[in-house]
């Protein structure tokens, strides 16, 4: 198994406490654990969570790499919300996408660990380099660039 950084505080949170989405547009189970580095999240892409499978490749479903970057930036916005950066009413939205690449295809019954690095954080921008790994394999990294802002409208 892959060996994944340690982060100060283990939180072990379901994502739906922690971000505004929901179904079917949230892609945290877990934040397991965040410091001022990073982060670390997993997710289980499954055909009864997930309906892209349908007609994304319906004879070899795989997730869609514009999910897979959804999916690593939501961890990075979970400890966002979990670590009190922004209050209780955490709102955030891509800026930028950046170095966006995948290595391998994710399908069902996968479950995507995502490692957050924190490359700066500060009001109202936050920027993360995030990988996501599918057992042993990497299977997606990217830049991110977040607009954090406090209220949700």
């Amino acid at each position: 198994m892959a060996s994944f950084p340690e982060f100060k505080t283990v939180f072990n949170k379901p994502g739906i406490e922690l971000l505004p989405h929901r179904s079917p547009f949230l892609f945290v189970d877990t934040l397991i654990a965040a410091d001022e580095t990073g982060a670390l999240g997993e997710y289980t892409f499954t055909t009864e969570k997930n309906d892209f499978f349908k007609g994304h490749f319906p004879d070899y479903p795989v997730v869609p790499g514009v999910v897979l970057v959804e999916a690593m930036s939501q961890v990075a916005g979970a400890a966002v919300v979990a670590r009190g950066v922004l209050g209780e009413q955490a709102a955030f939205a891509f800026a930028a996408i950046e170095e966006a690449r995948f290595k391998r295809p994710v399908r069902p019954g996968d479950k995507l660990v995502t490692v957050v690095k924190i490359v700066k954080e500060r009001v109202p921008l936050g920027v993360y380099e995030v990988t996501g790994y599918v057992g042993d394999e990497l299977a997606a990294s990217a830049k991110v660039k977040c607009m954090l802002m406090n209220g949700r409208k």
